[in-house]
């Protein structure tokens, strides 16, 4: 997972081409580290359809708080510079699975009618 700073966001996540996945974290939140390694996994098995990231919310508050991050660890999948998806909180893995099916399986955000139901936003 590459890491994101305030002045990467742009490029990385608002102007990036493809749906970016971005983790919100701190480095004193054990919920955080508990779901780095799902969320790694979940990069391994993507591959190049979705971009995952992590931004450190000490290091870069000013961002966290432009999408209301206000629980750690909070996920969001972007998709042409727009938060499209938020999940809040350690959940196990099926549950990011299946609140970001239509990335994960390359569908974008406008899956096809037999795409599993998404989680609503946050």
């Amino acid at each position: 997972m590459r890491e994101l700073d305030a002045s990467s966001w742009e490029d990385e996540v608002l102007r990036a081409e493809g749906p970016v996945l971005v983790d919100f974290w701190a480095p004193w939140c054990r919920p955080c580290k508990a779901i780095r390694p799902v969320l790694e996994q979940l990069e391994e098995e993507t591959g190049d359809r979705v971009a995952f990231c992590g931004l450190d919310i000490d290091e870069s508050p000013e961002v966290a708080a432009r999408y209301e991050v206000l629980s750690i660890p909070t996920v969001i999948m972007f998709e042409g510079g727009e938060a499209k998806q938020t999940l809040v909180g350690a959940r196990p893995r099926a549950h990011f699975e299946q609140a970001f099916a239509p990335w994960l399986s390359g569908a974008g955000s406008d899956p096809s009618p037999a795409a599993p139901p998404a989680v609503r936003p946050a």
